[in-house]
């Protein structure tokens, strides 16, 4: 049985829900990373995304300089432990739609982080599981458009004015 231990990434970079949004971009461009986890201490409070600083940050027209991260991160975050099976993780990933799931020990505190990356890395004998996995995970969500925003309005581009283009010939 291979565990989340034997695969996850360890020494992952978090953040304190009081820093920037802007600090976070920062660290995301430096590291290369789409995500990082948010703990009070050693305490995991939640995670942090390029699309959450887009959607609930930039698109919200907030100024990244003064909004803190607890205004904008996801904080109900779904967990591994570290001694879980990769395969039950696997399932829940596919099940939640997500690519990467904080690691956390019997105290709740981070330890590391797991993506479909890693696994497929690390546990080649797994590509059936982790090709499905992703096949679940990937397919398309319906958009919430509850609440629509200034930037909402039709597909297909168009030109400022509201009129039709002219195509080229």
């Amino acid at each position: 049985m291979t565990t989340v231990a034997d695969v996850m990434t360890r020494g992952v970079r978090s953040m304190s829900p009081s820093d920037s949004v802007a600090r976070a971009a920062q660290a995301m461009d430096e590291l290369n990373v789409g995500v990082i986890p948010v703990c009070e201490g050693d305490k995991l409070v939640g995670m942090v995304t390029d699309r959450d600083i887009i959607v609930r940050g930039v698109a919200q027209e907030r100024d990244i300089r003064s909004t803190r991260l607890a205004d904008v991160m996801s904080t109900n975050v779904r967990c591994a432990k570290e001694y879980q099976d990769v395969d039950e993780v696997l399932s829940q990933m596919a099940e939640t739609q997500i690519r990467r799931m904080p690691v956390v020990d019997e105290d709740e505190r981070l330890v590391g982080i797991v993506s479909l990356g890693d696994i497929a890395d690390k546990d080649p004998e797994d590509d059936v599981s982790v090709a499905s996995s992703l096949g679940d995970i990937s397919s398309p969500a319906q958009p919430d458009r509850s609440g629509q925003s200034k930037g909402s309005g039709t597909a297909g581009g168009g030109s400022a004015t509201g009129k039709p283009r002219k195509q080229p010939r």
